[in-house]
């Protein structure tokens, strides 16, 4: 004999009274994950909101962009010059004032006319302008040329200009320059072969000249008179030493120092100067 439960379980009544249920317990169902996803929908929508309104609040705040005064001052806080040993940081100050300030936000401001107007000054090799963002600043390393001539038109007097590496001649307005720069210093009046035309390799055959000195003798080299072109006077603390016309054979007279040199330095006399001017060398002794 079957159970009374198990017979409702199989009465038409029953089934039907259990499909209606199951069906309203699917209608809550969906009805619950439709709001839920409502609710998700307007989360979204209202964390984007807030995100766009956020990013225009930051973006409008006035830390996002330069100073218009940042090119005021060499005490501004939106700028720094860093790596300048030549050319003044005010000489630079000046050139980026030819340039208004962007007042756009720092990380959409071009920098090229602020470099182009830098690269103006003549020591200046390269320029870079690195952008910080928060706050807004600029900060602009320069890269000078590097000093291998200094040219004075007489012995006591300071230089007026010098050569850079790359043979370009700069003038008065970046002088006098830093002890730290290790020159040659030419004594020149400019006439018979006048300084101002000088290319790359002249100035780079002076720096031989005194590298080759220095090396065969041990000693710095103070000056190379070059007043007169045809004879050449190369000055070091023990010695004048006499060269004569500056020409390819220059250097080969440079090699014979070391073996000269140790006997100027046993004269107890006092020397006018060594001259290697001709295959015969002699000391020429100071009256």
């Amino acid at each position: 004999m079957i159970p009374e439960d198990e017979q409702q379980e199989f009465h038409p009544r029953y089934r039907q009274n259990r499909r209606l249920q199951q069906a309203r317990m699917q209608r809550q169902v969906r009805k619950s994950r439709k709001r839920l996803n409502k609710l998700r929908a307007l989360w979204k929508l209202a964390t984007m909101i807030f995100l766009i309104a956020f990013g225009i609040f930051v973006l409008k705040m006035p830390q996002w962009r330069l100073h218009t005064n940042a090119f005021d001052s060499l005490n501004s806080t939106s700028l720094e010059i860093v790596n300048n040993k030549i050319v003044p940081s005010q000489k630079i100050l000046s050139a980026l004032r030819r340039n208004q300030v962007c007042t756009k936000p720092i990380f959409l401001v071009k920098t090229d006319n602020l470099k182009e107007s830098i690269m103006q000054l003549e020591p200046v090799q390269e320029v870079y302008i690195r952008r910080f963002w928060y706050p807004a600043r600029l900060k602009v390393i320069i890269i000078e040329r590097t000093p291998i001539l200094t040219i004075a038109p007489n012995i006591d007097v300071e230089p007026i200009a010098f050569f850079a590496n790359d043979g370009k001649l700069i003038g008065r307005d970046y002088m006098p320059l830093s002890p730290e720069f290790k020159t040659v210093r030419i004594i020149t009046y400019g006439s018979g072969d006048d300084y101002r035309n000088w290319d790359k390799t002249k100035v780079s055959r002076f720096k031989k000249l005194a590298e080759l000195v220095e090396t065969n003798t041990g000693e710095k080299i103070e000056y190379i008179d070059y007043r007169d072109p045809k004879d050449v006077y190369v000055k070091i603390p023990t010695v004048n030493i006499r060269l004569g016309s500056f020409n390819a054979g220059t250097f080969e007279k440079i090699n014979r120092l070391p073996s000269l040199l140790p006997n100027v330095k046993s004269l107890n006399k006092k020397v006018k100067y060594l001259d290697l001017r001709w295959d015969s060398n002699f000391i020429k002794l100071g009256e």
